[in-house]
């Protein structure tokens, strides 16, 4: 066996204490990765099965040819086909069953009068299909719908909102519908795609309340006879199929469901985690590289005697890298374990938290153990070079001196290059956000303020321990004055103890700072916006919900404490070639409700080929009042639009307006997301609610709010994102505190000596646990005060960007409680990364520790 080998092998199990640390660290973010990965293959492979289990009677799929797709979504919108095209495949030769697919949103009311979903996935109505083999959904208890106004809803809907068969309820579609249950059915053996709600009613019901008009459906299901493949079906179904209609493969259709959960969900989902994966890994490196510093600069004497003995420079640093190897390979393959056993936690929770995992066995694939091996060995390898190679470039002679910890706070080098990066990080981020925005610009300059703050790190410790530490002297007497001078004892130690938990810090706090900020832009846009008294919606995000009825806002109009009610419905349309969103209602209600800006032409002489478009847009597609914009609808339809208006702001107005008449030839499910709301002088916001909320009861029950409280809704979903951030930065946090406690666990080990001398000279075993919690506290104050700074600073070039490279005007706010629980938090958990340490020291034996060498 090399000596090298040797060597290492033998430090291992001398000192594998020391290493416990770097064990776990590594440990932990292997196993966050692996399951990251494990738990989106085995997603995508259970979807995969499940839409394979589902449409596995659909051959092929009769739809519109072309897709408009608007920015932020990825399905886009068809053109719908006429269900008479039915009896045109039928004849096909080599077709056994055809049937309409008629969809459309269709939002179940629970037994506790709350909406069912909603809150991301969508909430879809349709037609039943009374061919099994069409039928993506199977009868699991009751029957089909046979008359009007009953209906199938998917299993895992009905027991999320407590219904059951013989139950009536209220389907929104935006305009309430009375149905009663009498089946409930299963997706792919599953209670449902996911959170998606179904409910499946007549083909009469569906299209009277999900199209626009008889006779449309979203495609046309088809299923070939013995011996027909999927593609030869497709080849004879295209040439009796009129322009603008196109035949897939079924398979092609399952794939495309596939994808489009995919795109939607599981890869923004796992990038998610991957990101705060490699957030953890990066507060590992830290851990590591530092606990390998100290154990290099306590082994100085012992390097020094292989190199009196003969080692030579590299002998001594591969024995370094292999103790770090070893280590690396342990720890990543303990993570993959521990991996597979997150990923298989969480198949078990999801189905408790109202998210079904799919049915199956995990899926570990050999990229997925493969990758997170490799990070953690290269992690693990990085980190232990440079104390590695320092450890080579011990002199023989440093064998005849005592160890000792460096003391010097830091070279004149490292101070002049932290502030020229400083410097240069500033300069780029104020260039990315004030001069030419841009998110790359600001984003390099962000990551240079990182790098900078890591090599001042030392540079500043002295000086920011010396002000933390300062009242300790006072409060905690001589014990408070010794943790303060073990602290500044090494700056760089401290620095790079402190920079981990720096990290994991500012990373929750520049989240903490551009959620609130994103709250504010809320709360300003409807501010400045919204000029009217109440909102009438119905609390939805993603693509769930059902809207509201665009019968409502005239209903409202009609109320004699209603001044204006004007409802906003959502349209969409190729401009010029490209999808955008159409904002749907009346233009001069519209005016005395909402702040537009500076107005020029005229909104009230829109008519039914006039459009309102927003100076923006205007200058982005070079167009002035009188000229024409070509629109292509979702029929295939063109028509040429008159700008007749051109205005100001564009939050919740959208960017471009036009009348009901101008839609309602292209329409398809009419919906209003908006109905806002001003009172007639005189008429308080209490007597003006109430009889909003009576009036709306009839059209499903929809929320009725005041300005003030419709800005804070909606900005509701940002807490939860925050949330999810604090749990997952948890890790990053856990693994830094992993790193203070370590490297304080080491400290002691090295100051054996010292600390017997303390205790026998009358410290008390109570005075040297306070002395070294007191010490992990200052290395945790620092480390979270520097990041509680680099966040905020992040945090503001975030805001700032976004507004220089979006359309939307962001608004800065730093919220001054939330950063102060992140503080405390930081603080507390460098006392408790103390405990252990300190409970150690405080065991050591008095003589015993004198005599150590």
């Amino acid at each position: 066996m090399n000596v090298s080998v040797r060597l290492s092998l033998s430090s291992l199990r001398a000192h594998r204490r020391r290493f416990a640390g770097t064990f776990l660290a590594v440990f932990l973010g292997v196993a966050f990765l692996a399951g990251t990965l494990v738990m989106g293959d085995t997603l995508r492979a259970g979807f995969d099965s499940m839409f394979g289990e589902a449409t596995r009677g659909t051959d092929a799929v009769v739809r519109g040819a072309d897709a408009i797709t608007t920015p932020g979504e990825a399905q886009g919108v068809r053109q719908p086909v006429p269900t008479s095209l039915v009896r045109t495949v039928e004849q096909v030769p080599g077709v056994a069953a055809a049937a309409p697919d008629i969809q459309g949103a269709g939002q179940l009311v629970g037994a506790d009068g709350e909406p069912i979903g909603g809150k991301g996935p969508p909430t879809l109505a349709g037609n039943w299909i009374t061919d099994p083999g069409l039928n993506s959904y199977r009868i699991a208890e009751g029957r089909a719908p046979a008359r009007s106004g009953e209906v199938v809803v998917n299993r895992g809907a009905a027991k999320k909102g407590g219904l059951k068969i013989g139950d009536t309820t209220v389907l929104r579609t935006p305009d309430p519908v009375k149905v009663t249950i009498v089946g409930l059915a299963t997706f792919g053996g599953e209670d449902g795609m996911a959170q998606v709600t179904f409910t499946g009613m007549t083909r009469a019901d569906a299209e009277k309340y999900l199209t626009a008009r008889p006779g449309e459906a979203a495609g046309i299901l088809v299923r070939a006879g013995p011996g027909v493949g999927q593609q030869e079906l497709v080849d004879r179904l295209t040439p009796v199929l009129p322009e603008g209609v196109e035949a897939i493969t079924g398979q092609e259709s399952a794939q495309e469901n596939t994808d489009m959960i995919s795109s939607q969900f599981l890869t923004i989902f796992t990038t998610l985690l991957l990101v705060f994966s490699g957030i953890a890994l990066l507060v590992a490196t830290f851990s590591i590289h530092n606990t390998f510093a100290i154990v290099v600069a306590q082994r100085t004497r012992e390097n020094a005697l292989l190199r009196a003995l003969g080692a030579s420079r590299r002998q001594v640093t591969a024995a370094t890298l292999t103790e770090a190897g070893a280590v690396a390979v342990v720890a990543s393959a303990a993570g993959l374990a521990g991996g597979i056993g997150i990923a298989a936690g969480l198949q078990a929770l999801f189905p408790a938290i109202g998210f079904p995992f799919p049915d199956g066995d995990l899926v570990v694939k050999a990229l997925s153990m493969a990758l997170p091996l490799a990070v953690g060995v290269v992690v693990c390898l990085g980190s232990a070079l440079l104390p590695a190679v320092r450890a080579g470039r011990t002199a023989p002679l440093a064998a005849l001196r005592e160890t000792a910890v460096d003391p010097s706070g830091a070279s004149g080098l490292r101070a002049v290059v932290g502030a020229g990066l400083g410097a240069l990080a500033v300069a780029l981020a104020l260039t990315g956000v004030l001069v030419s925005p841009s998110l790359w610009l600001a984003g390099l300059g962000a990551l240079l303020a990182l790098v900078s703050f890591v090599i001042l790190g030392p540079v500043a410790a002295t000086t920011a321990v010396r002000l933390l530490g300062g009242p300790l002297g006072r409060l905690r007497g001589v014990t408070g004055a010794l943790a303060r001078r073990n602290a500044l004892r090494s700056p760089k130690r401290t620095a790079a103890t402190a920079s981990a938990l720096m990290i994991g810090v500012a990373v929750v706090s520049l989240f903490t700072v551009f959620g609130a900020s994103l709250k504010a832009t809320m709360d300003q846009t409807v501010s400045r916006s919204f000029a009217g008294d109440l909102a009438v919606s119905n609390p939805s995000f993603g693509a769930g919900g059902s809207g509201l009825s665009p019968r409502l806002a005239p209903v409202l109009q009609r109320l004699p404490e209603v001044d204006t009610a004007v409802g906003l419905g959502r349209g969409v349309a190729e401009v010029d070639g490209r999808g955008r969103a159409l904002t749907v209602t009346d233009p001069a209600a519209l005016a005395r409700t909402f702040d537009l800006g500076t107005v020029q032409g005229s909104l009230t002489r829109l008519g039914a080929d006039g459009i309102a478009v927003t100076r923006t847009e205007a200058d982005r597609q070079h167009l002035h009042t009188g000229d024409t914009a070509r629109l292509t609808f979702t029929d295939g339809k063109e028509q040429d639009f008159t700008v007749r208006a051109v205005y100001g702001q564009s939050e919740l107005a959208g960017d471009y307006v036009i009348t009901r008449a101008a839609w309602a030839s292209h329409r398809i499910q009419d919906s209003d997301t908006l109905v806002a709301v001003t009172l007639r002088p005189g008429v308080s916001a209490a007597t003006g609610r109430a009889a909003v909320t009576k009036a709306a009861e009839r059209y499903g029950n929809p929320q009725v709010q005041t300005r003030d409280e419709y800005a804070q809704s909606s900005a509701g979903g940002i807490d939860m994102m925050l949330t999810l951030v604090y749990a997952l930065l948890a890790l990053a946090v856990l693994i830094a505190l992993l790193g203070i406690a370590n490297t304080l666990t080491l400290a002691i080990h090295e100051r054996t000596r010292e600390l017997g001398l303390l205790r026998a000279v009358g410290q008390t075993r109570r005075q040297l646990r306070a002395m070294v919690r007191w010490e992990s506290v200052l290395v945790a104050a620092f480390g979270t005060a520097g990041g509680l700074g680099l966040g905020a600073f992040l945090g503001w070039v975030l805001v700032r960007a976004s507004d220089g490279t979006s359309d939307t005007a962001f608004a800065f706010a730093v919220p001054p409680a939330r950063l102060v629980v992140v503080a405390l938090v930081g603080v507390a958990a460098g006392a408790l990364a103390g405990l252990r340490p300190a409970r150690r020291a405080a065991r050591l034996d008095v003589l015993r520790a004198i005599a150590v060498e």
